[in-house]
């Protein structure tokens, strides 16, 4: 991969600049890009390069993963957006909107174990015949013996 240039000026940072101005570890940084969601190139010395776009990728990552999108998910996301750009505006506006139905489920389900969490004696359900929040109507006992799970997720 050729050096990225931005009018004429080198925008290439390194592995430690990336972690630095992004504020996560370069553990991190090399995790991502293990996992696909960014992109490096090794320079003629072999070491690790970036280019500037990937500050705002590894932004729009942190932000997801705090709001609890998997990295499957963000991962599938970003293969949307052009190489070679920094993500804008109207692309999280995309990205975000993606993730809506997510977080409104997660959200959902989150309400509703505060709401019942009274109720529960935090005994793993395996006990209980009628669990509110693992087994409501003992809706599992069709599906055979042992436990089993509302979401598998």
């Amino acid at each position: 991969m050729t050096t990225p240039k931005t009018n004429g000026y080198c925008c290439e940072l390194s592995v430690g600049e990336v972690a630095e101005r992004s504020g996560v570890a370069v553990s991190t940084i090399h995790f991502y890009e293990a996992k696909g969601l960014i992109k490096g190139w090794r320079n003629p010395g072999n070491q690790r390069r970036y280019a500037r776009d990937v500050l705002r990728r590894v932004a729009v990552i942190k932000i997801a993963q705090r709001t609890g999108i998997p990295l499957a998910s963000i991962h599938e996301a970003l293969t949307t957006l052009p190489e070679g750009r920094t993500p804008t505006a109207t692309d999280w506006r995309k990205l975000s909107a993606r993730w809506k139905a997510e977080l409104d489920d997660r959200i959902t389900r989150l309400t509703q174990l505060r709401d019942e969490l009274s109720s529960c004696i935090g005994c793993g359900c395996l006990s209980i015949k009628d669990c509110p929040l693992r087994n409501p109507a003992d809706e599992l006992s069709a599906q055979g013996p042992g436990p089993r799970l509302l979401h598998p997720d």
